[in-house]
C-alpha cells in the first residue's frame, strides 16, 4: 500500500478547526498550515488533528498516523493509501 507523508504547521487553540493553505518553513519545506480548536494538552490536539484530517480527505482515522512532532507545533502525518497527488487534490 501506498504512504504519503504530510507535514503541517499547527496552531492550537482555534475559534475552529481549519486549513488556512500551504506555507514554507524555514527550511525551505512546504507544510500544510491548519489551525485546531483543541487545546496541545494530554495529547488532544494531536488527537484532533488526525480526527479534522480523515474527515477533510474522507479516510478513516486508522489510515492516519502521527509519525513526528508529537510535542512540536511542526508535525508530520503517515497517511496510507493515498499518493501525494491525490492527497493534495483532497485538500
Amino acid at each position: 500500500m501506498l504512504d504519503t507523508l504530510l507535514k503541517c504547521k499547527v496552531t492550537p487553540k482555534a475559534k475552529k478547526s481549519e486549513i488556512l493553505g500551504w506555507v514554507e518553513d524555514e527550511n525551505g519545506v512546504s507544510r500544510l498550515r491548519i489551525k485546531l480548536a483543541a487545546v496541545p494538552v494530554d495529547g488532544k490536539a494531536n488527537q484532533e488533528l488526525i480526527k479534522f484530517l480523515s474527515k477533510k480527505l474522507a479516510l478513516p482515522k486508522s489510515r492516519l498516523k502521527l509519525v513526528a512532532g508529537e510535542k512540536s507545533r511542526l508535525k508530520t502525518v503517515q497517511i496510507s493509501g493515498l499518493d501525494e497527488s491525490n492527497l493534495i487534490a483532497k485538500l
